[in-house]
């Protein structure tokens, strides 16, 4: 179907939907159950069974399954079908891993799923693209990502960004004509808006004709089916460290197994003690925690109202050290209330909170009535005019469909009982303009009853005292002296002074000859009308959250586009501003160079009357000071410095989908306490993965060096290599999981930002890992020499005794690894996790040990009870030793 060519009319028939109404919620899902979901189709996946096979493919786990397979053809067959049960538990726990970080991350895709304002049963409601059909008829402005393909039937001063489909990264002017011609390419159907397309300016409506894979961008599909799973810097550090210990546990492994030779002990007994060895030694399980502790990080951070759209944001978030955040609706609660008016002179008092259009104007301490001041009434009238946001009643709430801003001009004018119904017999838009962040204005052509036509437009306060050539002063007008325009600066000074954000609304009568087709034209020679000064409240939660950061070495910047002396108030109020802090406003940014900034950007805490471009600059100057940048945003503008920056931070409520495709991360509730909790987060899911690379390592290092030493004194084996296997399936896998679930310390934002190039091993963790396995491994061995003396000919019940400690000296390690500092700092049972993986761990040792028909197969046997106060001794020490002497030089 060539939908270019069809008429408003026919689109609408073939379609069958009705513009007024949209379609029915029945017949909605009748065309779903026909033409499926708005979705391109996937790829193929790969299937579960071949997950749980790929879990095999570690070379060193295959060289143990031939070692196993051998030992089955010399009559070993217990051991074989032993070690075989054991790699296979491995696997489903690998296989159990992967699918719950794959899981993770489709509930994160259903999370981020683009929504489109669809008309349907008469009403605009958001809904999620993916449910849209065609016939459907949806509305989309400036930052919306288009979500099917449409047939536009309506579009003001619509500009889309196409370059998905057409490489030209220049954005198309669009527009609803019928088009003529055969085969117009893609880029030049300009009635047509595309699935995945940006629009980049102005505003349309469109019925929906292509949905899924019958989309032009389905066409494509498979360009996006093959994208790569993303891996964040940290699991590439780990790879490499995981390589680095395949060769060295390879090398101590080789050194093991050759001195046992040499000592005399049977060749295939020591090589496959030195296989078990080396697959207990190599942590390959690191990468598969890693991913599942960054998972289980996103999803408590989404439950924390962020989603996190880029897994290396996770780690970047614990490097921020500053934080440049928008002011509405971040730091305050983005229920702009008007509070002041102010025309020709004379300013009105205007009571109530919120949405809730109940409030009384009031003029020196008295009630006014508004039917009586003219200007007054033009102000609240042509505030609601040149408006595109709605005001309804929910149940007990009002709720707002479109800007704060813009919200808080129409509750104004309700309070004098204008409302858009009752004046609609009056007055009729008959062209739009919508708001520019570039213009700061927002303009429309209005008819009254009487055929005269006016533009309205409103928007900053100085671009339209720049743009006005008159101006309304005691009821009449009068052209705009310089004393006039002072009486404005003063006007807005005052009302700024009271940390008001102020609007201003301005017109011009239109000549029956005039035809208004471009914002230049319109917004000119203006009659400046009024203010209107409003306030969004600071949100009760953010100065703690400013406190918490600044505790944690962030610093918070504030930009906004208000005027300086309100940022100022809002920013002192807080806590942002302190003493002696700069503010920098959007003209003076415009005259210092790149260079200049970056000489004063440590000092500036708030950016006032700036524009989003402006935000690029400020990120550039504050890398260039070495500082990790968050930066906020919600705007299409926004996009270049949310990309820029180190996190980029999109709004989930007023954010435009062209900010979030940018961002690494997106806030649910647009707050910025949000922000700290997720920094918060994020520096803890840091710490936890270093904990459980502590643990790990110096588990593995203590089960190298018990068998190393065990050789080099020509000592039998201390440890048979199915018990080495069952150590590292059973101590090494349930801990370390739940170290991944660790609650952060106490004191996690009080330290200062990791530097972005830390090691894994910086603040001394390698010296950690290395002296508690070094302790570990002794331990054992002690335990192993002590036994075995007193009953050389028993050496099963030295080995089961040996196999005890090693266990329990790892099960006290781990609660050592959840501090930097020592064990005695954190309460055991913060982490029930950890407590019940530790638990879970001895039953299991206690069975291995105790329960008969398993004896034979792990080499154990019954410890008496006196034996265990060896064991738990002995387990102790390596940790306990050193906690005891890090306590003494804390003393001393």
């Amino acid at each position: 179907m060539k939908w270019y060519e069809l008429s408003e009319r026919a689109t609408l028939e073939v379609t069958k939907t009705d513009k007024e109404n949209g379609l029915t919620a029945k017949e909605v899902a009748l065309r779903q159950k026909q033409e499926g979901f708005n979705e391109l189709a996937e790829g193929e996946k790969q299937s579960a069974l071949l997950v749980f096979l790929e879990q095999f493919k570690d070379f060193m786990v295959l060289v143990l399954l031939a070692a196993t397979l051998i030992s089955g053809l010399l009559g070993e067959y217990i051991d074989a079908i032993a070690i075989i049960a054991i790699v296979v538990i491995n696997g489903f726990l690998g296989f159990f891993q992967e699918r719950r970080a794959e899981k993770s991350l489709n509930a994160l895709k259903e999370l981020s799923a683009p929504q489109v304002l669809a008309l349907r049963d008469g009403k605009w409601s958001k809904t999620l693209s993916r449910e849209l059909v065609v016939g459907d008829i949806v509305k989309f402005g400036s930052g919306d990502r288009i979500g099917a393909d449409i047939r536009l039937i309506d579009a003001k001063s619509l500009e889309i960004e196409e370059s998905a489909l057409t490489g030209e990264s220049v954005p198309v002017p669009k527009y609803t004509r019928v088009l003529e011609g055969n085969e117009i390419p893609l880029g030049d159907q300009e009635n047509m808006a595309f699935m995945g397309t940006l629009v980049t300016r102005g505003s349309g409506v469109g019925v929906v004709v292509g949905t899924g894979m019958k989309t032009a961008m389905g066409q494509i599909a498979d360009l996006l089916q093959n994208a790569e799973a993303v891996i964040t810097p940290l699991q590439r550090k780990l790879e490499q460290l995981g390589k680095i210990l395949i060769i060295v546990a390879l090398l101590l492994t080789v050194l093991v197994v050759g001195i046992g030779v040499l000592q005399g002990h049977d060749l295939y007994t020591m090589f496959l003690a030195g296989v078990s060895l080396a697959v207990a030694a190599i942590p390959e399980g690191l990468p598969a925690i890693v991913t599942v502790a960054l998972s289980l990080g996103v999803q408590r951070m989404i439950k924390q109202k962020s989603i996190v759209r880029k897994l290396p944001a996770v780690e970047t978030l614990g490097c921020a050290s500053v934080i440049c955040s928008d002011k509405t609706g971040t730091l305050t609660q983005n229920k702009m209330t008007v509070t002041h008016l102010w025309s020709g002179g004379k300013t009105w008092n205007l009571s109530g909170t919120g949405y809730d259009p109940s409030g009384t104007f009031s003029a020196e301490g008295k009630e006014v009535n508004v039917s009586r001041e003219k200007p007054l009434q033009q102000l609240l009238l042509f505030g609601l005019l040149c408006n595109q946001t709605t005001v309804t009643k929910k149940d007990k709430d009002y709720v707002v469909d479109g800007d704060p801003t813009e919200a808080a001009l129409v509750v104004a004018a309700m309070k004098a009982n204008f409302t858009r119904q009752n004046v609609k017999g009056d007055f009729k838009v008959i062209e739009e303009f919508p708001f520019d962040s570039t213009r700061k204005m927002m303009s429309v052509v209005i008819e009254g009853k009487d055929n005269k036509r006016y533009v309205v437009t409103k928007g900053a306060p100085d671009i339209l005292l720049t743009n006005s050539k008159s101006i309304v002063w005691e009821n009449r007008h009068q052209q705009l002296s310089p004393s006039g325009r002072e009486e404005v600066q003063n006007a807005i000074h005052s009302l700024a002074s009271q940390a008001l954000r102020t609007i201003a609304v301005a017109y011009r009568p239109l000549e029956s000859y005039e035809t208004i087709t471009t914002e230049q034209a319109a917004e000119k020679e203006l009659v400046f009308l009024g203010l209107q000064g409003m306030i969004d409240p600071p949100r009760p939660e953010v100065k703690q959250a400013v406190k918490e950061c600044r505790d944690a070495g962030i610093k918070t910047v504030m930009i906004t586009g208000d005027h300086v002396i309100t940022a100022e108030a809002i920013a002192k109020q807080l806590g942002i501003l302190p003493k002696g802090g700069r503010v920098l406003e959007g003209h003076t940014l415009n005259t210092m160079s790149q260079s200049e900034l970056e000489d004063v950007v440590d000092d500036v805490y708030v950016y006032a009357r700036v524009s989003p471009e402006h935000k690029l600059k400020i990120v550039k100057a504050l890398q260039a000071k070495d500082h990790v940048v968050a930066m906020t945003g919600d705007g299409v503008n926004d996009a270049p410095a949310i990309k820029a920056a180190d996190i980029g931070i999109a709004m989930g409520i007023t954010g435009t989908d062209v900010a979030k495709e940018a961002s690494a991360l997106v806030l649910l509730d647009d707050n910025f306490a949000t922000i700290k909790s997720a920094i918060k987060e994020g520096r803890n899911i840091y710490e936890n993965i270093r904990k459980f690379i502590r643990y790990l390592l110096a588990s593995n290092v203590g089960e190298i060096l018990v068998m190393l030493f065990a050789m080099i004194l020509a000592l039998p084996l201390p440890l048979v290599p199915i018990q080495i296997l069952w150590v590292n399936l059973v101590t090494d896998g349930l801990p370390a999981m739940a170290l991944g679930l660790d609650q952060p310390e106490d004191d996690v934002m009080k330290r200062r930002p990791r530097h972005p190039k830390e090691g894994v091993f910086a603040r001394g963790l390698g010296w950690k890992v290395v002296s508690r396995g070094f302790l570990i491994g002794i331990a054992t061995l002690a335990a192993f020499i002590i036994v075995y003396d007193n009953n050389p000919d028993n050496l099963q019940y030295a080995q089961t005794i040996a196999f005890a400690t090693l266990v329990m000296a790892q099960l006290i390690h781990v609660f050592d690894c959840r501090s930097e500092k020592s064990i005695f700092d954190r309460n055991p049972f913060e982490n029930l996790y950890l407590v019940g993986a530790v638990i879970s761990s001895i039953l299991l040792m206690l069975v291995v040990i105790y329960y008969p028909p398993l004896q034979p197969i792990f080499h154990t046997m019954a410890i008496a009870p006196r034996e265990w106060l060896i064991i738990l001794g002995l387990a102790s020490v390596p940790t306990f030793l050193l906690a005891g002497s890090l306590l003494t030089r804390k003393k001393s």
